[in-house]
Order: structure tokens, then sequence, then C-alpha cells
């Protein structure tokens, strides 16, 4: 009966402004009626894959006892097919007592995540449109295709500002690195996400943009100030919780100085979750840790200490422990010692009860998977894609005027591909619009498992053709813990540039060409998706070119910079 009087007092797809609605008596009573270990399991959110999975299966069962056992609050779901992650989330929606709290990273919209979502470019391509209706419109499909297949959480908008181009963990997930700019973009993503129904998440606080160490792996410090935090890293979390934004993502980051000269990540340090965040910055919306099962808090603490340790600091949400089960034992212990309160406990409880009411879960948990083709990927969110891929792309330089010769007439070119990760098919979509557009395309491809003999038979395809192309795509891999190129690949381009007509594209970090000095033409479109690869193909020939750079490239380029071409007739 409860459950059915929260249920019709849900609003439907309704976003708070700023945080959860005002706490109700029903919530009230909801919370008093659970037992303390289900209580604490409503703030563990573990991780599940999105992919393919009978229900009888080993790991699919684990997670049914999750939530018919442990009774967790939520799950974050990974990469799948839409309809595999649909009926993925269906099935453990119907064996959970109370409704879950799904939740995902879909970062720059949901093909972060979704095998078959609308692929936008990433966030740094929206920051080098610099168009806020762009970065509204990311958010606004993301919503609606993560809501068609049950998603009610994305962990997004990123709002890290990327200054330091080491970086090896954020890099094109960041709008870039201008504070105001990437404000303005935040908020619009904000907006975009919530006026459609989801919950958005600004992270990872306090910024995580200015570190030079993978958090997946070791443990980012930063001395910054209050100064420089000030005016720097915490802006665009400022307009996102202007915005009205519902959630705050801790970062595995230390911050000694507002710490106490201690090196722990700010997931676990109250001065950062609770003095910077809820005091300084006066957010009353719902905290969430990073995944806690990350090399930066794990490897220190143990999964239990670290969950303990992090709902001590501040944070209402236990993200993908290393062990659910652990992590809630671990807690209900630390209630019996008397490390935490269970006052504590029922004010993050209330805050994402208040979620699942918002999200009218408490009425209708389950998505009809007959109508997730429907919604996502269809044509419309496709041409909005391409639209943005268009207006994303950004010509730095071209001191040789090589980008003006191959727009000018169909040129005879080698095309050398070279990807890694995510990117490593980069060129496919590249060559084939370049070929449809009348260029005469030799294509090479270089992997980082080529070895000498690959390489010197690219160097003789290069010498056959006047004109020599790099589609590079180098993007987050995991546990490397850097994004830099490697150096064979890096020569290469150099080389080549030395001796012939040579642009360079990259379809991932934008700081590839730190390692290739000599080129001299150089064109960014910062996925290897095919919208963005058509984009830059098509820039390539007749379409405007319109993108700034959102971030400096050390020495040569600083933020705005940026070659305008129009379209041509």
């Amino acid at each position: 009966m409860l459950l059915l009087t929260l249920g019709a007092c849900a609003p439907a797809a309704r976003v708070a402004e700023n945080g959860p609605a005002p706490v109700t008596s029903d919530i009230d009573r909801l919370v008093d009626s659970l037992p303390l270990r289900d209580r604490i399991a409503q703030l563990v959110i573990p991780w599940i894959p999105g992919t393919y999975e009978p229900f009888d299966g080993d790991a699919f069962q684990g997670y049914e006892r999750w939530v018919d056992s442990l009774h967790v609050g939520g799950i974050i779901v990974s990469i799948g097919s839409p309809l595999d992650i649909a009926a993925k989330i269906n099935r453990l929606q119907s064996r959970a007592p109370l409704p879950l709290l799904v939740t995902s990273d879909l970062e720059s919209g949901t093909t972060f995540r979704f095998i078959g979502g609308t692929p936008f470019p990433p966030n740094m391509g929206v920051g080098a449109s610099g168009s806020e209706l762009d970065a509204y419109q990311v958010g606004r499909v993301t919503a609606l295709e993560g809501r068609a297949v049950g998603i009610h959480m994305t962990f997004a908008p990123v709002a890290d500002l990327n200054s330091n181009p080491d970086n090896p963990v954020i890099n094109i997930r960041s709008f870039g690195e201008d504070p105001r700019a990437v404000s303005r973009l935040v908020a619009a993503s904000v907006r975009g996400v919530q006026d459609h129904g989801m919950f958005a998440t600004a992270k990872h606080f306090p910024g995580h943009g200015d570190t030079g160490t993978d958090s997946h792996i070791l443990l980012p410090t930063s001395d910054a100030t209050w100064a420089r935090l000030d005016s720097l890293e915490l802006v665009p979390f400022r307009a996102a919780i202007a915005a009205g934004v519902t959630a705050v993502m801790s970062g595995h980051i230390a911050l000694t100085t507002f710490d106490s000269g201690q090196v722990r990540a700010s997931t676990v340090a109250p001065p950062v979750l609770t003095g910077i965040l809820r005091d300084s910055l006066h957010f009353r919306g719902v905290t969430i840790t990073d995944a806690l099962n990350m090399g930066a808090l794990v490897t220190h603490y143990g999964a239990g200490e670290t969950a303990v340790l992090a709902f001590l600091a501040g944070a209402d949400i236990l993200l993908q422990p290393a062990d659910p089960w652990v992590t809630v034992s671990a807690m209900e212990k630390a209630v019996h010692d008397g490390r935490v309160s269970e006052a504590q406990i029922n004010r993050s409880l209330r805050r994402v009860l208040e979620l699942k009411r918002e999200a009218g879960i408490f009425t209708q948990r389950m998505v009809s998977l007959d109508s997730v083709a429907d919604i996502v990927g269809r044509a419309d969110f496709q041409r909005a894609a391409a639209d943005i891929a268009a207006r994303s792309i950004v010509l730095a330089i071209d001191s040789a005027g090589i980008v003006d010769s191959l727009r000018a007439a169909p040129r005879k070119l080698t095309l050398v591909s070279y990807g890694e990760g995510s990117g490593s098919n980069v060129g496919t979509a590249f060559a084939a619009e370049l070929g449809a557009q009348g260029h005469e395309v030799t294509p090479v491809r270089l992997t980082p498992a080529s070895g000498p003999a690959s390489y010197d038979s690219a160097r003789a395809v290069l010498a056959r053709n006047p004109y020599a192309v790099f589609a590079i795509s180098i993007r987050g891999v995991d546990q490397r813990g850097t994004m830099l190129l490697a150096n064979s690949i890096a020569a290469l381009v150099d080389s080549t540039a030395r001796l012939q007509r040579t642009l360079l594209v990259s379809f991932g970090s934008p700081y590839v060409v730190m390692q290739s000095p000599h080129i001299g033409s150089y064109l960014l479109a910062w996925t290897s998706n095919a919208p963005s690869e058509r984009a830059a193909a098509r820039a390539l020939q007749r379409a405007a070119i319109t993108g700034h750079l959102p971030i400096r490239i050390p020495p040569r380029f600083i933020v705005g910079d940026g070659l305008q071409r129009p379209a041509a007739p």
C-alpha cells in the first residue's frame, strides 16, 4: 500500500531544479519501515555489463541476488545493445522489492555506452562548435534514448577543465579549458538532460582536468589553492548547480591544501565533499562517488572501508563498489561501531527515494521493448548528430595550403589510418567519403602491433602519391595511463611532413600534433564515429569549416584558434 501511495504522487518525468524535491511523509514512512541493512543497501549501486547474457547464467543470477536478496538501490549499466540493456533492466526491476534507480555513463550521448545509440561528437567537439544549443541537443537526445531503455540518471556532463595536455583520463571528455565557455555548455547540457526526464550529474568534483595521472590506476594529487579552484575548476560546477543539476560525482583526486596535507582522494575527504561542495557551493542535491573499485581507492583502503570513508566524507550514493555484499556489511558494522549514524543514512536514503519518486518508477518501473527501436538512433537524432559533427571541425593550421588544395579539386592521396582502443577502426567512413568526392585514395592501415616491415611498406606507398593524409585516433585505453601517440607512428607522421604535402587529421586526442612538430596542416574531428569521419571528409571538399579550439595545444595553438572556410559553391 505504501508503494502505491508513493507512486500515485509521482510526477511522470519531472526533475527537481536543485536536487530532490522536499521530503514527504510517504517517504518518511518508507524509510522508517526498512531495516538498517536494507536502508544501507539502497545507497549502493553496483555495475553490470550491458551485453547479452542468459537469465539463468551464473553472472546474471549474481546480479539478481544483489537485487532480490541484498536489496541494492540501483545499478550502473555499461556497454551493450539498447535491447539487451532494456531487457536486463526489466528483468532486474521485476525482481526488486523497491524500484531500481538505473544509471549509466552517457557522456556525449548514449553512444558512449549503447551499441546503436546516436553517435554525437565528444564534449570537446561540442566545445569546438561553442554552441549551447548543440550541448542542449546532445543532452535532450541522451535523455530520450536513455529513458527509452530504462535508464533514469546519466553520470554526465563532465564539468572538468582539461587544462593539462598530459591528462590521460579526461581529454576529449571535457568541453574545453576556458571556465566560462565550459560553464555555458555544462549548464546547457544539464538543462537538455533534465528538461527531458533524466537526472544529470556533474563530474568529477572538484575537477579532474589538471592532472597527469589516471585515477583508474593511481591517485592524482593537486596542491591547488582556493584562489585557483574558485576561479577555474569550480566555475563549471557552480554553473551546473545554478542550472539545477540533480547530482554531483566526486573525483578520485587528492586536494592536499584542503585536507591538512593528507594525500587521499576527494571521494573520502570530508573537507572536499562536505566542506567545499555542501558548505561553500551550497549544493543540496545528491552526491555520488566515482567508481569505488578504482585503483586510486581500493588499493589503499580495501573494498569495505573505502565505502565507509566515502559515506563519512559526505557521499549519498556508493557507486560501483568492488563487492556490494562486503560494502553493505562494512557499512552496517560501522553503524554498530558508532562510526556512522543512522540519521546520516536516513538523510541519504530520503534523497535516493525522492529521485525514484521523481522518475516515476514507483508506478512504472518497466519499459516497452517494442518501443526501443522507435526512439534509440532514430533518423532525426542522426541528423542532429551529423549537424553538430560538421560544426565541430577545426582547421588549426594550413600553412602550406594543403587543405585548400584538397578542397579545390580531387587529388591522388595516400591515407594512413592508425587507431588505438575504441578508435582502432578509424578511417573507414573517412576514406569512403573522400572516394565519393572524387579523391583517388590509396589506403594504408597501421596498428599498435605493426612492426618495421609494415612501416617500410607504408613509406613506399606514401612516396607514390603527392598528398599524404594521416587519420589518427588516440583515445583512452584501459590501464595504459597515457594518451601519447606511439613513437613509431609519430615519427612517421613527422618525417612524411618533411618530405611531401601532409595533412594530419585527429579523430581523438587533439594533442597528438605535439609529437609531430613539422606538421603544417592539422584538422581536428574529435572522434572516429561515422558522422565525424564524414564531416571531416566533407571539410576537405565543399563544407564550411567553422570550429575553434576549446583548448591550448602547446606550443603552437591557443584557445580560440581555428581557420575559417566558407562552404564552397
